[in-house]
């Protein structure tokens, strides 16, 4: 996403946090050469503020930055977050929300401000959903699916509608599917099962244009990351959100409950076996698919959740620790 933005970056070679042995020493190790590769950039790029989106990635960096006494601003995405976005809060000079974070009140306390999710904003539909659909291939006219688990894609969905394909195709009758099924999955063998369960459909990897995606879309069968809950939002899209299983905290659970509980989106467990998600979870995404009444209540909900304008906010306060150095 950065290449195709042409913006410059560096890359570090961070990994997560584990206590097993040998992925810890492998942590330890990866810690050591990220916090030198940041100190030789704070050094040569001597910035007057470091911005921190968050997790392990971002953790030694805030160290770096620490070193040379460069303010830190963390903007946390998640309503549950992390142990290192903990950590980095202590001794950040601000610290914005994307969400309210209930359950960590010693974190809430040192939240400065709740801003929303800062969007791109090629994650905004940039026409109508006819239009949008037109530039990617689809059909206008046709009611549309998407199926998306974010940048790296989610084999649990994807597999699941392999299963929905083969035993319960009439389900997507009169609709076509765009689905972004991450780098690596095989999409030919997508493809084929759309192909043989005569729906149509266009298998993508990736899509970098994202907003045509949301812009396209009727409904949403997606992943609950920070950034596809607040894309759903912000272009009210009906969705039905599987959060990642394995997260220990089930900060995604978190991350959608605004929206379903403001009616906008409905929320199911990924028990990740494709036979129990046909049971389980194909019935809610069936529903969806079948009441346009449900789904336009729905998009009525969402387009009553009036989003703040958050990266402006954040680009104002840092325009004001600048100015303030």
């Amino acid at each position: 996403m950065l290449s195709a933005a042409g913006a410059a970056f560096t890359p570090v070679p961070a990994v997560p946090v584990s206590l097993r042995p040998g992925r810890l020493l492998r942590f330890l190790r990866s810690y050591g050469r990220t916090r030198h590769a940041a100190f030789t950039l704070i050094r040569s790029l001597q910035p007057d503020v470091v911005v921190s989106l968050g997790g392990f990635v971002a953790a030694p960096v805030v160290a770096a930055a620490r070193r040379f006494w460069v303010p830190v601003v963390l903007m946390n995405l998640d309503a549950k977050p992390g142990r290192a976005n903990r950590w980095m809060a202590l001794s950040a000079a601000h610290v914005l929300s994307a969400v309210p974070t209930p359950t960590a009140p010693a974190f809430n306390r040192r939240i400065d401000q709740v801003v929303g999710m800062p969007l791109r904003r090629i994650a905004l539909a940039p026409a109508d959903a006819p239009d949008c659909r037109k530039q990617l291939g689809l059909d206008p006219e046709l009611p549309t699916l998407l199926i998306t688990g974010a940048s790296q894609g989610a084999s649990s969905l994807n597999d699941l509608m392999v299963a929905i394909l083969r035993e319960r195709p009439a389900m997507l009758a009169g609709w076509q599917v765009l689905h972004l099924c991450g780098a690596g999955a095989d999409e030919s063998a997508l493809h084929d099962a759309y192909t043989a369960a005569g729906v149509p459909a266009r298998v993508l990897p990736f899509l970098h244009r994202i907003g045509l995606a949301w812009g396209s879309a009727d409904v949403a069968l997606s992943r609950a990351g920070a950034n596809s809950v607040a894309e759903a939002a912000a272009n009210s899209v009906p969705a039905l959100f599987l959060p990642y299983p394995y997260h220990r905290d089930q900060h995604q659970r978190m991350n959608a409950a605004p929206l379903v509980e403001a009616g906008g989106a409905r929320m199911a467990d990924d028990a990740v076996d494709p036979a129990r998600n046909l049971v389980e979870v194909a019935p809610e995404l069936e529903t969806l698919l079948t009441r346009r009444d449900l789904r336009e209540r729905m998009r009525t909900a969402l387009k009553a959740l009036v989003p703040a304008d958050a990266a402006a906010t954040v680009a104002e306060l840092l325009l004001r620790e600048r100015r303030g150095r």
